[in-house]
This record gives structure tokens, C-alpha cells and sequence, in this order.
């Protein structure tokens, strides 16, 4: 069912600094900044020759990195994520597998454009599972 891996998104307490550590240090193709409200994120997309990082900053007070943040102040690996060809019959397999999809299960358009879906990180080994369709 999943696809390629996406993305790997990591919370980060200070954007420009994340960015400028990997465009500086690690000599990396880093995106602009995009703020997506209804996420309650700002991101910036890392673009590496097989994959992407996504650095994750709270936007607004009510962010959910915002509490990841306060649990985990140095920032840290937030979810990792899956393409899938399919976005709603992945989430009806997943569902009839007795995994939770998060929110009001109904897909969102992420960062890309494209609709995506977030997992129980409790149904998937603690990891936060996002599903992006291709």
C-alpha cells in the first residue's frame, strides 16, 4: 500500500537557524518558508536527491508543534511520511486494520498540495505516520 518515503519532518525551535544549519553546514537545497494555517505550521522543504526533510515551526498558539516543542525544547523527528496512490481507500484499509487515522479521519491538503492523512503514532510502533497521495 505505502509507497516511496516523502518526507522525514523534524520540529525545530528556531526556523532560520534549522535552515541556515542545513544550507551552510550541510550544503543542502533549502526551501523557502511557507506558512500552512490550516496545519498550524510554518515549513521549509530540504530537497535531498532521494527524499525531503521538512522542518516543522509553530504557527499560531494553538500549533500542535507547539507542544512538541514543550516536551521536547531541542526540537526532535516529528513524523515521517508516506506517499500512497490512493488516499482514501489506504485510509479505509488502515481503518478495517483497526489503525486510527487522526482528526476527523477525512483527508487535508498538506504542504504539497496534495491530500494527506495523519496516523496514531500509539498504532504504529510511538511513530506519527503521515500518508500523502501522489
Amino acid at each position: 500500500m505505502i509507497g516511496r518515503l516523502n518526507h522525514v519532518a523534524i520540529a525545530v525551535p528556531d526556523l532560520a537557524a534549522a535552515a541556515d544549519q542545513y544550507r551552510e553546514t550541510l550544503g543542502a537545497n533549502v526551501g523557502a518558508p511557507q506558512d500552512e494555517p490550516d496545519h498550524g505550521v510554518t515549513v521549509i522543504f530540504i530537497e535531498l536527491p532521494n527524499t525531503k526533510i521538512e522542518l516543522l515551526y509553530p504557527l499560531g498558539d494553538n500549533s500542535p508543534i507547539k507542544g512538541f516543542l514543550e516536551k521536547n525544547p531541542s526540537g526532535g523527528i516529528h513524523h515521517i511520511c508516506y506517499e500512497v496512490d490512493d488516499i482514501d481507500a489506504s485510509a479505509r484499509k488502515l481503518t478495517d486494520k483497526g489503525a486510527r487515522v487522526l482528526g476527523d479521519g477525512k483527508p487535508k491538503i498538506g504542504a504539497h498540495g496534495k491530500p494527506v492523512l495523519f496516523l496514531h503514532p500509539k498504532d504504529f510502533n510511538g511513530t506519527l505516520i503521515e500518508l500523502e497521495q501522489v
